[in-house]
């Protein structure tokens, strides 16, 4: 059998911090959950933007299975990675981009507005944040606190912007392996951490719903049993709001 030592590592120092992630934002996780449970009770939305590779978590909340429907992703190419990845490096460190994208979304106040940003310093999320606060949303921020720290260097950060952070526990640089006689470091664990924390977010905030004695919104994969009534339900409610369902 060959042995696979730097991946087994990998894995388990990702288990680790994913591990402890629940100690390390209980609180955070809680005050999410209770504001995303009083956004869906009043009918409102939980919109999700981030630039480069943390727009996938906005991906991952939309349409999910098992996930909550009332979850809207804010998506424009310029600030994602698909189109030309280096021009979009380039456009989230510019002033006045976000403006005109979420110009699409009628974000209200009484939705939650999750910004996602490892680093916690790009102009574009912290722009996101500032919009929200504008409006009057709630701001959940998903970031690195020990990245973002070493990053601003007297910048705004994304975490002194937002009403609640969730901090990924993700080193600076989002690598986490050296490599043998190498400077070099891999293994990001950003994105699957990220994931983990907005999910769970998520699960307490249905949790919640349910136990109030509402039917929390949630789709079902298209391949169980009753999944086509209950989505197309679902799809037929927040289709206006949501322009990418």
């Amino acid at each position: 059998m060959t042995k696979t030592p730097t991946a087994a590592a990998y894995l388990a120092d990702l288990t680790t911090r994913i591990g402890r992630l629940y100690d390390d934002n209980a609180e955070a996780i809680a005050l999410a959950a209770a504001a995303v449970e009083r956004t869906a009770k009043a009918d409102g939305l939980v919109y999700v933007f981030g630039t480069g590779h943390s727009h996938t978590m906005a991906e991952e909340a939309h349409y999910r299975a098992g996930g909550l429907a009332l979850t809207v992703p804010i998506l424009a190419a310029t600030t994602m990675v698909h189109e030309g990845a280096v021009a979009g490096t380039v456009f989230e460190r510019m002033s006045g981009i976000v403006a005109p994208i979420f110009a699409r979304y009628p974000i209200g106040p009484n939705d939650v507005l999750i910004v996602v940003s490892n680093s916690g310093v790009n102009t574009a999320t912290v722009e996101a944040a500032l919009i929200g606060k504008t409006i009057g949303a709630t701001v959940v921020a998903i970031t690195s606190e020990a990245y973002s720290k070493v990053a601003a260097q007297g910048r705004t950060r994304l975490a002194d912007v937002a009403d609640i952070v969730l901090d990924n526990g993700a080193p600076p640089g989002d690598a986490t392996i050296n490599l043998p006689g190498s400077k070099l470091r891999v293994g990001p664990v950003s994105t699957s951490i990220g994931a983990a924390l907005m999910n769970a977010v998520f699960v307490e905030a249905a949790a919640r719903l349910q136990s109030a004695g509402g039917a929390a919104p949630i789709y079902l994969s298209a391949n169980m049993p009753g999944a086509k009534e209950v989505n197309e339900a679902l799809v037929d409610r927040y289709r206006p709001r949501n322009p990418h369902l």
